[in-house]
Order: C-alpha cells, then sequence, then structure tokens
C-alpha cells in the first residue's frame, strides 16, 4: 500500500488531558461513504491488525490498558481513562496527541516514531469521522455478498432495446430514446437545438479545450452542406491540441506527476517523455488494447524499428510513476509497497477495481481474495523498479534507469554515457553542479 501506518493506545493514555466526553465520543457515527470505508480498510485496518491487534483486542493473552481497538465501539468507548478519539477533530482527540510526539510524558508507539505520511493518514481518518464498518465482532472471514458469477462488473454486456417515448419526432439515434425517456419520466422537455456559433464553441471547448479562432466561426457559418458539423469534428480530432485535452483524463488516472511526492518529494526527471507518450497515443488513436499492453510490458513486446521499441519502452514508465517511500529501510518491505501500488493503478485504472484492499483481507466490496492478490503480486514482484544496488538504508533508494537503445547498441550507448559523465564532471569543475539527463523509470527486467 502506499504505506503501513501505526496505531497504538495504552493506558499511559491517562496522562493525556481529556479531550471529550463519553457522550461525545458515543454519538451515533454518520452514514458511511464508500470513500470513507476504503480509506479505513486500506490505511486503518491493516495497522490496527499489525500493531495493535496483540494488545488490543478480544484476542490478545493480556488486554493492555482495558482498551479493545478491533471493533469500533470499543475505541469509542476507550480504556481505563476514557474514549481516545473524538470523530471529526483531530486535535481534540488522544490518539493524535499521543503519535505526533509533541506530549513530554506520553509517546505513542513508545518504541517507534510514526512518518510524517503516516501522522497525516491518522488526522485525516479522524478529521472524517473516523468511519469504520466494522460490528461488535470482527468475522475471522470475510464472505463476499456478489460472487463473479453474480456480480454485474462481471457480466457480459447484453442488448438493450431502447425504451418508447410518447415524443417520436425527437430522437435521432437509438441513444436518444434513453435520454428522452428519463425526460419524460421526469415530466421534463428537451432543450432546443443549439444555434451554430454555440455548437461549434462547444464542440471546440470540448475535444481541445480552447475557444475556436474568429476564422474557423465564421467558415462554419458559412457552411451550409449536410455535413458541415462532421467536418468541425474531424479537423477538431486531427488537431495535436485533442491529445493534450484528452491525454490528460488518463494522466490523472494513472496518478501522473513529475515528482515521487510523500515526504521525500524527489524529482522524476524524465516523466516527461511518458506524458508525450500519452498524448501521441490520443493523436495517433492507437487502439486501446495495445494502449494497455505497452504500459505493462513494453519492454518484453517486439518492435518492428527503433523508435517502435522507444515508444514501448517509455509506456513502462506507468509503472514507475507515483508515490514511493523511497527512504523505508527495510527493503523486502519497500518492494512489497511499490508492489502493492502497482498493483493498485493497474487494477484502478483497467478493471475499474480497488483491488489493493486484498493485500491484507478479502476484499469487502468486490469479489477479489487475498488468494487473488497475492498471484498478482507474484507477477509485479519480478518487475526490477528499483535499482539493484539500491539500499534504502544508506539514503533514499533509487529507481531504475534504462537508456532509450537497443541491447545490441549497449556498448555503444555505454561509452556515450562515460564521455558524458567525463563531460559533466569538468564542467562541475568550472561551473558547479549539472543535471543529470537519463531516461528515468520506464521498462524493467524478468528475474529468472
Amino acid at each position: 500500500m502506499f504505506g503501513v501506518f501505526i496505531l497504538v493506545i495504552v493506558a499511559l493514555l491517562l496522562h493525556v488531558p481529556v479531550a471529550a466526553s463519553a457522550a461525545e465520543a458515543r454519538k451515533e457515527q454518520p452514514a458511511l461513504s464508500r470513500e470513507g470505508i476504503e480509506f479505513f480498510e486500506k490505511k486503518i485496518r491493516p495497522l490496527l491488525t499489525e500493531k495493535c491487534y496483540k494488545c488490543h483486542s478480544a484476542g490478545a493473552e493480556k488486554i493492555k490498558g482495558a482498551l479493545l481497538l478491533d471493533t469500533r465501539s470499543g475505541w469509542m468507548k476507550g480504556g481505563e481513562s476514557g474514549p481516545v478519539i473524538l470523530p471529526g477533530n483531530p486535535e481534540k482527540s488522544r490518539l493524535i496527541h499521543a503519535v505526533r510526539y509533541t506530549d513530554s510524558i506520553l509517546r505513542m508507539p513508545p518504541k517507534e516514531i510514526l512518518t510524517a505520511s503516516q501522522i497525516v493518514a491518522l488526522e485525516t481518518w479522524v478529521r472524517m469521522g473516523a468511519p469504520d464498518p466494522r460490528g461488535e465482532t470482527e468475522p475471522s472471514r470475510i464472505r463476499h455478498p456478489a460472487s463473479p458469477a453474480n456480480h454485474w462488473a462481471f457480466l457480459p454486456p447484453r442488448d438493450s432495446p431502447p425504451p418508447k417515448t410518447k415524443e417520436k419526432r425527437w430522437s435521432r439515434t437509438p441513444i436518444d430514446n434513453f435520454i428522452l425517456a428519463r425526460l419524460e419520466q421526469q415530466k421534463l422537455k428537451p432543450r432546443p437545438p443549439a444555434d451554430k456559433r454555440t455548437l461549434i464553441r462547444r464542440a471546440t471547448f470540448d475535444l481541445t479545450g480552447l475557444p475556436p479562432a474568429p476564422e474557423e466561426i465564421e467558415a462554419f457559418l458559412e457552411d451550409n452542406s449536410n455535413d458541415a458539423f462532421v467536418k468541425v469534428v474531424d479537423r477538431l480530432l486531427a488537431t495535436p491540441q485533442f491529445g493534450e485535452r484528452w491525454g490528460r483524463h488518463w494522466l490523472d488516472v494513472v496518478r501522473y506527476a513529475d515528482s515521487n511526492g510523500l515526504e521525500n518529494n524527489l524529482p522524476y526527471e524524465n516523466a516527461w517523455r511518458y506524458r508525450d507518450y500519452v498524448v501521441r497515443a490520443f493523436n495517433q488513436d492507437k487502439p486501446f488494447t495495445q494502449f494497455i499492453c505497452e504500459q505493462l510490458a513494453g519492454d518484453l513486446l517486439p518492435g518492428s524499428s527503433e523508435e517502435q521499441c522507444y515508444e514501448q519502452l517509455i509506456a513502462t514508465g506507468f509503472l514507475m510513476l507515483g508515490p514511493k517511500s523511497l527512504f523505508e529501510p527495510r527493503k523486502g518491505k519497500l518492494e512489497m509497497d511499490i508492489v502493492d501500488e502497482q498493483i493498485d493503478v493497474t487494477t484502478r485504472a483497467f478493471l475499474g477495481l480497488t483491488a489493493s484492499c486484498a493485500r491484507c483481507h478479502d476484499h469487502k466490496f468486490d469479489p477479489i481474495p487475498t488468494r487473488d492478490y497475492y498471484a498478482l503480486a507474484g507477477i509485479f514482484a519480478s518487475t526490477a523498479t528499483l535499482a539493484s544496488d539500491a539500499q534504502p538504508m544508506r539514503g533514499p533508494a533509487r529507481w531504475r534507469e534504462r537508456p532509450l537503445a537497443l541491447p545490441e547498441k549497449a556498448k555503444a550507448v555505454e561509452d556515450h554515457a562515460a564521455a558524458v559523465a567525463k563531460l559533466t564532471a569538468s564542467l562541475r569543475n568550472e561551473n558547479g553542479p549539472a543535471r543529470r539527463s537519463e531516461f528515468v523509470g520506464a521498462g524493467r527486467n524478468r528475474r529468472r
């Protein structure tokens, strides 16, 4: 996951000033949103299970401080000193004061300090109202109400005949019938058709994100042919601005950014190559199946030219982008956190599923058991995202860099890199530090 967060509350909480009365903490929890439940399942439940249940659950050998954290009613009731969380108010929650290490007496967890991102996660959860879908008891295994056999997302598409409508002349396509039927159901009437000036402005803004030029408006107004609007749309689809406008939607889906984020915001100096790849894919109308394969396994695909090999290699930057805790001292955990992040973005982008919840337990909403999650993890674990000599204990881990050249030209690339390094060193001695410009993160090797 994006990080494993810690939550430990013990009897020492007696030393923290009372933040809220038991009555305040026991207020009825508002209706749980899907976002709130997902946040709990991804970021809060794992840390409770790993760090707290040993001492603060019904299955613990000895419950410390009379505090139970394996149910919602447990933390609402609190321990010997009362409630530990005031939902909606992290500043008045004992939990937040404890994990911030700002109290000279009470510091939790006692043997390790939280990272900034972990504290932010806890603050966010409390600020959200501490959403917690757990009941009075925790089942040992979650049973899915939906299975692939009856879950709507996994059923094959089927034809839906257009509904009948009272108005017969408005609909031009079968899709219009669905729109009109819903309007009639709400006793509404469709708006009259847009005039030509409005139509070209809407189309241009929608397809390019920019307003039409005056001469483009005039040309459309003067064109009285039946395919006048078709020609406008074809012209807009052929502009480079179309890919720039609509490629941004995909970049949002795949968490594109020019830096790593988190507490160590290191730059991805060549992330722009992946950005431009996406823009080109939209402008070239690349088949979506090819678009998927290149991003997941472009370095393993054959290429008919150097340019195609470069393009496919750049596409695998999809796996490198996104936040990664590069200062995680445990290399094995860092690698699995990266695998989890890659599973998360892949299943969200290509399947519309939040599969990473299954890292710690069977999925709560979708029919994805932990077994399937780790089957996927086994595939992504064979992907070398980090440099082979990365040592987080000695500083931030480094991502893998691949030269944009075919294997048979590796010697020429190495010679060129040596010449660049020599020149860079010479420039550094005279003018100060120089910036690197290797290609970052696109591509990987399979471990055999």
